[in-house]
């Protein structure tokens, strides 16, 4: 959804500095995207395939990975300054950053909001049946988000209006700011119920996972779609595209959510933690 203004390719005219900052971020992005992914691959081994979290933590794991494999192509594009893979394979690219984000933010939402029905005890658990009903609400899923953004890439990609903009930015901030509230609403309800230190609640941790993953939702999403306000009334100004680009960059930093989600969860960590909270 860029402005109606910007090239369907991966125009980037800035300084040297602007570069040293995106080639930083995509290969911290790689290196802690794939650690994470293959860690998580073997978790989720573990876990109960009939959830739907954990479907939706699996279609997260898909999604990564598609946009991993793109990332050494961006990362060799700004370190040389040229694009060699050819026109289709440039919108590929580009696109991928937009697929990924908005795909990554549906699988947080749908595993958000299981959590707050679980936690109001709207649903002791939400499972599927079986595990075709799992598959066949992935495959739904992955469908619908190719029919909608492919024909965008590769038709549209550029041209979307800035009521376009402005709608999936409102939508984006509304949706996050209800979630931030619902989460600060539950963390406060269970601190009251419990005593002691709160590390040792299982409920506790499930909350933070929660906070975790909508910290990384504000930290990684926001800034862009806050910019993309500015950048799309002020498309002209060629100084903004390194500084767009950078924002965009910010948003594949979500890849590394299931690297920190392992590291976090460890139960090792989790007792450090504890010790330093009872000092």
């Amino acid at each position: 959804h860029h402005s109606s203004t910007s090239e369907p390719q991966l125009n980037f005219n800035s300084i040297d500095s602007s570069h040293i900052a995106l080639i930083t971020i995509y290969t911290a992005v790689f290196i802690g995207g794939v650690c994470g992914v293959i860690k998580m691959s073997f978790l989720l081994l573990k876990m109960n395939a009939l959830s739907v979290t954990t479907t939706a933590i699996i279609n997260l794991v898909v999604v990564h990975s598609l946009f991993l494999v793109t990332v050494p192509f961006r990362v060799y594009y700004y370190a040389t300054k040229k694009w060699i893979f050819g026109t289709i394979f440039c919108k590929v690219v580009s696109g991928m950053l937009h697929f990924h984000m908005y795909l990554t933010f549906l699988f947080y939402m749908i595993f958000l909001v299981i959590r707050c029905l679980i936690f109001f005890q709207w649903k002791d658990k939400v499972e599927f049946y079986r595990n075709l009903h799992a598959v066949a609400t992935s495959i739904a899923v992955w469908i619908l988000a190719i029919v909608i953004v492919v024909p965008v890439l590769f038709c549209w990609y550029g041209k979307l209006v800035k009521a376009v903009n402005y709608i999936v930015i409102a939508v984006m901030v509304a949706i996050i700011c209800t979630l931030l509230g619902l989460q600060v609403f539950m963390i406060r309800k269970v601190v009251k119920t419990l005593s002691g230190s709160l590390w040792s609640y299982q409920e506790f941790q499930a909350q933070l996972k929660s906070l975790f993953f909508i910290g990384i939702l504000m930290f990684c999403f926001l800034p862009s779609h806050f910019f993309r306000i500015y950048f799309i009334q002020h498309a002209d100004d060629k100084r903004l595209n390194s500084v767009n680009e950078i924002c965009l960059s910010i948003t594949a930093i979500s890849c590394l959510d299931l690297f920190l989600f392992v590291i976090t969860g460890s139960k090792t960590l989790r007792q450090k933690i504890s010790g330093l909270s009872c000092c």
